[in-house]
């Protein structure tokens, strides 16, 4: 299961058909490197920046006419499924010097998942631009990414994509499978599951208590196939991961091996010049939606992808999302989407460089990557060990990938269901509004038994968008209410501006675009107005007369500014709708930002 990560060579550059330019790859001498500026020269600031590096006791052997890595390290006290970094970055460290390099930890926002609120993806994009800054503003040749928990690996991405340094991800990988009383839990999947029963009474408060200690049993990230396998899987697919290593559980002994390879080769990548402007090209991206379709991957991989593509400068929209999603079978049988097996038997079955490789067919296999070679390379000798989890390609989970892409009067930008998660029998459902004008409100109302609700109606939340919530939160899996639990009831159709957990199911319509907060559509919903949701022909409607539509849309006022300073009124007055990817549009590509002048 272990991967010789040594044997990647180096490949020559190649143009967009995939033919060699030249008879040998581009070597960088010492005085080309961009940290020459602070330690090469012969003047005041050189002689201060290697003083200062003289301090700590190091020799100037140690840094001098050496790449210089910055290991962007997302550890925290509160970042629990980063908790092994703190000891990965000193394995990554141990393969920059192996490799003749210089390397430098830098420290970044965390975005802890579990503990950060109102949501996590509010910093986002605080990450994506700590990264860039941090490394434009330091001596930095090349960056390892090291990021794993949801929002860490877009923004590092994102971060590095603009920096536009040569740079490798270092997955945070997934965490042991739960265990209680002889049942395999799944993070997050289980967590929904069991309170649902908890609420309908058919477990007891004692029994939900003693879980608590068997649902995450070791450090890494969710081990059901959420937002963090997928985003990890994506990078991967995408160009910017070693073979596998997306895969690989975080208490792994292989998990050490492969931080140490990522320092080794990140040294050579930096001699050889490669930046993502030379590697990833438009089908590196079709090749990451590809895989997180087949996948049945987190519908929050759709904004995190948009805003990577176009920190790169491609195109990438919900259309594109739909296409792929329509010709590409879902594969993984992982919860969940299935019911039985975790990231860890996903590992065991011949992990992401097997599942990649079952999905060749419908892959850019000439696409470039990290290691030098192809995807197509990285790939040869793959194999599957268990079809059950890693399913034939005539015998998927699901014929189709796990998202589709809904538009109509109630979404005209667009929203999403992630099917593969939803209950068949509502994918095509017509039933009346139950409005719930923010998560306060139904939070107070949801098991109100005076509650005019029925297994038929539409749940609706406003004011969970990228600005009303604000950041997006995870609120979408809205709770079923109490009393149709006890009738059985464990599904019914959601629809909200939020987003959900990678880890839910239901039938969950979300990123509903544009949001409420804004005016949208869904700030127009009453009570009792019947709603339409039909995805086999893609279409979200509001069943009222367009009349009465313009009429409310004239009537509505806008919500109160709740925030005046900091960090969240800057992404208030910056943040793109969920369709664009939920970026500013001040960090969108555009022209590079300059150098630093030393003076």
């Amino acid at each position: 299961m272990d991967i010789c990560y040594s044997r990647w060579h180096f490949a020559p550059e190649v143009t967009p058909e995939g033919k060699p330019v030249g008879d040998q790859p581009r070597r960088k001498t010492a005085e080309q490197l961009r940290s020459h500026r602070w330690f090469g020269v012969d003047d005041i600031r050189a002689f201060g920046h290697r003083s200062r590096l003289l301090q700590t006791g190091l020799s100037e052997q140690d840094f001098r006419g050496k790449p210089v890595i910055g290991i962007i390290n997302t550890w925290s006290d509160l970042s629990v499924c980063h908790a092994h970094f703190r000891t990965r970055a000193d394995e990554v460290k141990r393969g920059v010097w192996q490799a003749g390099g210089f390397p430098v930890e830098l420290p970044a926002h965390p975005v802890t998942e579990q503990y950060q609120k109102p949501s996590s993806m509010l910093y986002r994009n605080l990450l994506a631009m700590e990264t860039e800054e941090l490394a434009r503003s330091h001596p930095c040749d090349g960056l390892v990414l090291l990021g794993g928990c949801d929002k860490t690996p877009p923004a590092l991405v994102m971060g590095a994509l603009s920096a536009g340094l040569p740079c490798i991800f270092v997955p945070a990988g997934p965490m042991l499978s739960g265990n209680w009383h002889g049942k395999k839990l799944g993070s997050g999947s289980d967590v929904w599951k069991y309170h649902a029963e908890l609420r309908a009474g058919n477990i007891s408060q004692a029994q939900w208590k003693d879980m608590e200690t068997g649902i995450a049993r070791s450090f890494g990230t969710c081990m059901t196939a959420g937002t963090a396998a997928t985003m990890m899987l994506a990078v991967e697919a995408m160009g910017l991961c070693l073979p596998g290593a997306s895969s690989i559980p975080a208490a792994d002994s292989a998990h050490p091996r492969m931080a140490t390879s990522c320092g080794r080769r990140i040294v050579d990548m930096v001699w050889e010049d490669e930046t993502p402007a030379r590697l990833l090209t438009q089908a590196s991206i079709d090749n990451a939606v590809t895989a997180t379709m087949a996948f049945g991957g987190s519908t929050n991989a759709i904004p995190h992808l948009i805003a990577m593509a176009r920190r790169g400068g491609f195109q990438l929209d919900l259309e594109r999302f739909d296409a792929i999603s329509r010709r590409v079978p879902l594969i993984a049988n992982l919860r969940p989407n299935g019911d039985t097996f975790l990231m860890e038997d996903f590992f065991y079955a011949g992990g992401a460089r097997a599942f990649l490789a079952r999905l060749a067919p419908y892959l850019d296999l000439n696409a470039r990557t990290v290691t030098g070679a192809t995807l197509g390379e990285n790939l040869e000798g793959a194999e599957i060990y268990n079809e059950e989890i890693i399913r034939p390609l005539d015998r998927p989970l699901q014929a189709e990938g796990g998202v589709a892409i809904l538009r109509g009067t109630l979404a005209p930008r667009g929203a999403v269901i992630k099917t593969s998660a939803a209950d068949p029998k509502l994918l095509a459902h017509t039933g009346p509004a139950v409005v719930f004008e923010d998560y306060n409100d139904m939070n107070a109302r949801l098991d109100d038994p005076a509650l005019e609700v029925t297994a038929d109606s539409v749940l609706v939340l406003r004011q969970a968008g990228p600005q009303g919530g604000p950041g997006m939160p995870e609120w979408g899996m809205m709770p079923i209410p109490k009393k149709l639990l006890k009738q059985g009831v464990r599904d019914m159709v959601r629809l909200s501006d939020a987003r959900m957990s990678g880890t839910s199911y239901g039938t969950c319509v979300l990123h509903v675009a544009p949001e409420s907060h804004v005016g949208g559509p869904l700030a127009l919903v009453r009570n009792g107005d019947l709603i339409r949701l039909d995805v086999p022909n893609r279409s979200l409607d509001l069943l009222i007369d367009p009349a009465e539509m313009e009429a409310r849309r004239a009537a509505w006022v806008a919500p109160p500014v709740r925030y005046a300073r900091g960090w969240t009124a800057l992404h208030l007055q910056h943040v793109r709708q969920a369709d664009e990817g939920c970026d500013f549009d001040f960090l969108e590509a555009g022209s590079a930002t300059p150098e630093p002048e030393i003076h």
